[in-house]
């Protein structure tokens, strides 16, 4: 089950964190208060009715438990993508300096979807495990049971931040370099070596076995492999489940854990054939290997994450896609860029994780005839086991082989030990392969022009984020003078023209989109599209509204368009005497009104003055 909550809360935790809030949520405040609320109301409804349908029996209980979990990642990810709900707790990164304060928030949010359920559970737990809880203490002990799959992150974001903060710029350089995550790393090392394993033993409320002749006989065992470990008990469903585990890579910080229930049910053989399989996972470095894994994926990601964006923007699909989605570009970029993402790391953990988990449980499980020369105490075990569980000795599941599945690999190697050496020498390759996988697939997305591709992608966004704006605020003249201006800096004139007579009909008196629009149909490169007549009418209009020295040197070129020299001249003085610091410009202006003919020569939109406003 631990594996399984893993995957969900990685789930949960990319999604919020690689999500980019809108600077303008989809609801107002009092509404998405009330639609979230609504949306706990009705999770916890379905939550009630879930349990009671599936009866007081261990496999219903387990099974409603599971679906409950998956549907609260989807409804953490509607409240993600539907109702902004990052947006909102934003603030509370103390503006932008500590980030991770948002993310525990919205890790919080999450976490109340589970308290809900776990609420719902509580008497249907209580009647499989004999044990009364108030539902304050039952949601608390669930809570401490899944932190630690949460605390490395929390923790890894946390001292992240704080170094953030600290007043050095080399750290701080040194944090944005490539060499950051590998500092980040470090301290992520440091932490699961010499705090997580003491911070787990306590959340879980695991107790150390009292001295007395069975734990003088694990402690003889551990010592004839050569190794040591601290031994608990762990309380795992009251103590009722029957399994085992080991943590921790320092041996002064090393538990062995073992439930109530496999003690008081396995035999010594038996129990020391179980503790030679937590043995065996430390013997082959599983746990090592095991942050080796999250450290791959990580690399992994980052690869894929730097040119996605570029990838995606370059594609023409994006663009005709946007038009007939009511949400704005960047959301859809997000969603877009952090979809294959999420995918990757569903399949990462599910497959490639999850193969080598199995096959280092198998591999753990042999080391038994190293340490006892036989398995069939273990096989023993997993019959007992099987058999008191209750449930299908051939049931498998993504992170372990069956139980029957061990079981007849142990036979086998009873008949022909060359079968541990083939699973160890099939893990080594399968190591090998996969590492070299990696370093080929970063190294190939590294390959990426990214830089290339930029350019190509850059023009055609800004003019999606501009045309987004205008679909959603048609009478709001603004966004199309915006647009009008790109485009004609892009010199996509006829459009440029277009988007601005359309802001035209909104806005007839705006003096900027008048002067703008004059401007285009006086320098248009395109000399078909040059209107003087109309531009005459435009300038006139911009300076009566408002008389500045762009507005006038427009008024000035439209004169000059019109045959009229003596008032292009005069117009073009006065734009001096409101602007005297552009007076080169000016100067210029009027002697090329004296010597030239409107559209003779070099392209009249090689001025230099710039003829819009930022008050447009």
């Amino acid at each position: 089950m631990l594996y399984s909550n893993l995957l969900y809360f990685l789930v949960v935790i990319f999604v919020f964190s690689t999500n980019t809030p809108p600077a303008k949520p989809a609801l107002s405040t009092a509404w998405t208060l009330m639609a979230v609320l609504a949306t706990y109301w009705l999770f916890a409804q379905v939550a009630r009715k879930w349990f009671s349908r599936a009866g007081y029996g261990p496999s219903g209980y387990f099974s409603a438990e599971k679906k409950l979990s998956i549907l609260a990642v989807v409804v953490f990810m509607a409240l993600v993508y539907l109702f902004d709900i990052k947006h909102f707790l934003t603030p509370l990164s103390l503006d932008g300096k500590l980030p991770v304060l948002t993310d525990l928030a919205g890790l919080g949010c999450f976490f109340l979807l589970l308290a809900l359920m776990w609420r719902a559970a509580r008497h249907p737990y209580e009647q499989i495990f004999q044990r009364k809880y108030s539902s304050f203490a039952f949601i608390r002990s669930n809570f401490k049971a899944n932190l630690p799959i949460v605390l490395p992150w929390l923790c890894l974001s946390l001292v992240f931040d704080g170094l953030q903060l600290l007043p050095f710029p080399q750290l701080k350089e040194l944090l944005r370099s490539p060499w950051g995550d590998l500092v980040l790393f470090f301290f992520f090392l440091v932490f699961l070596t010499l705090a997580f394993p003491p911070l787990v033993r306590f959340l879980w409320g695991c107790t150390p076995l009292p001295p007395s002749p069975l734990r003088d006989r694990l402690q003889s065992f551990c010592r004839s492999q050569g190794f040591y470990a601290e031994i608990y008990t762990w309380p795992l469903f009251e103590g009722q489940v029957l399994t085992a585990g080991i943590m921790g890579i320092v041996p002064r910080l090393r538990y062995l854990l073992i439930t109530p229930a496999l003690l008081a049910t396995l035999n010594q053989d038996e129990l020391d054939s179980v503790l030679a399989h937590e043995i065996g996972h430390v013997k082959h470095r599983h746990l090592i290997l095991y942050m080796v894994l999250f450290l791959g994926f990580s690399i992994l990601a980052g690869a894929v994450a730097t040119p996605l964006p570029h990838l995606i923007l370059s594609n023409n699909l994006f663009y005709e896609l946007l038009p007939h989605l009511p949400v704005s570009p960047e959301n859809v970029l997000g969603v877009l860029a952090t979809t294959p993402l999420l995918v990757l790391m569903l399949v990462y953990f599910r497959f490639v994780f999850g193969y080598f988990i199995r096959n280092f449980e198998r591999q753990a499980d042999a080391y038994v005839f190293h340490a006892m020369g036989t398995s069939w105490p273990l096989i023993s075990s997993f019959e007992k086991i099987a058999h008191l569980s209750g449930g299908n000795r051939d049931e498998k599941n993504w992170h372990h082989y069956g139980i029957g599945e061990r079981i007849d690999f142990l036979r086998l190697c009873e008949d022909d030990r060359r079968y541990i050496t083939r699973h160890k020498r099939k893990l080594h390759q399968s190591l090998i392969a996969y590492f070299a996988l990696i370093g080929l697939i970063v190294f190939g997305l590294h390959q990426v022009p990214t830089g290339k591709l930029s350019p190509k992608y850059e023009t055609k966004y800004a003019e999606a984020v501009l045309m987004q704006k205008v679909r959603q605020e048609p009478k709001n003249s603004i966004w199309l003078i915006y647009l009008g201006d790109f485009l004609q800096s892009r010199q996509m004139e006829k459009r440029a023209i277009e988007a601005y007579e359309q802001a035209l009909t909104l806005s007839p008196m705006n003096a900027e989109l008048n002067n703008n629009l004059a401007w285009l149909l006086l320098t248009a490169k395109d000399t078909k599209i040059r209107n003087a007549d109309r531009a005459l009418t435009l300038a006139l209009t911009a300076a009566m509204l408002k008389e500045r020295g762009h507005i006038l040197d427009t008024l000035a070129t439209a004169y000059w368009a019109n045959s009229m020299i003596k008032e292009a001249v005069e117009t073009e003085q006065r734009a001096f005497r409101l602007d005297p610091k552009n007076q080169p410009y000016y100067l210029e202006q009027v002697g090329r009104f004296m010597r030239e003919q409107w559209g003779e020569k070099k392209n009249d939109s090689d001025a230099s003055l710039p003829h819009s406003s930022e008050e447009s």
